[in-house]
């Protein structure tokens, strides 16, 4: 794996990339990437959100995608346009080089995904909530949609909470950090 040292750092100054052993990384990313691809996400797509993630500057090339991953720029092409349709990555321009990197969408990417796929559940409970009018409040069909529809009501009530309830955790943790920096 290519070392990757951001502005300002070099190898000596801190473990990175370079440190790591290759065939472990390259295992968690397929791992990984097998998690998503199962909880729905494309393939290909999950393995190029999974090599950008590992990777500390959070942003590679095309040719850097396809050689960690061994795939062609074709198939990163495809995964990258999946990835930017869904604001997982974006697209930048390496300074002085025609050369595209992309980038995480940004560090909170998963509370972004689960802000997004809210609007996702509001309309699978309108969906739901329609399905069982069709199908009839009391047969066992429309009963088991309106105890769907429910659940995403339910769903799109608690996730707020459980967002902002990470953000204080998240916060703690790095005020925690901050003063441990600090003292030592």
């Amino acid at each position: 794996m290519r070392e990757t040292i951001e502005p300002g750092g070099a190898p000596d100054d801190t473990p990175g990339e370079a440190a790591r052993d290759e065939a472990a990384v390259s295992r968690f990313v397929e791992r990984f990437a097998a998690d998503l691809a199962e909880a729905g996400m494309q393939r290909m797509a999950a393995r190029v959100f999974a090599a950008l993630l590992v990777s500390d500057s959070g942003a590679l090339t095309s040719a850097e995608l396809a050689e960690r991953l061994r795939i062609s720029p074709a198939a990163v092409s495809g995964a990258i346009r999946y990835l930017s349709q869904v604001d997982m990555v974006v697209r930048e321009r390496e300074p002085g080089s025609r050369r595209d990197r992309y980038r995480l969408y940004n560090n909170e990417v998963w509370y972004e995904t689960l802000t997004r796929r809210d609007q996702i559940v509001a309309r699978w409970e309108s969906t739901m909530r329609d399905g069982a009018k069709v199908l009839g409040p009391g047969t066992p069909a429309g009963l088991r949609i309106t105890e769907t529809a429910d659940f995403f009501e339910f769903v799109q009530r608690e996730l707020p909470k459980m967002l902002e309830r990470w953000r204080a955790q998240k916060a703690e943790r790095r005020a925690a950090e901050a003063r441990e920096a600090e003292a030592g």
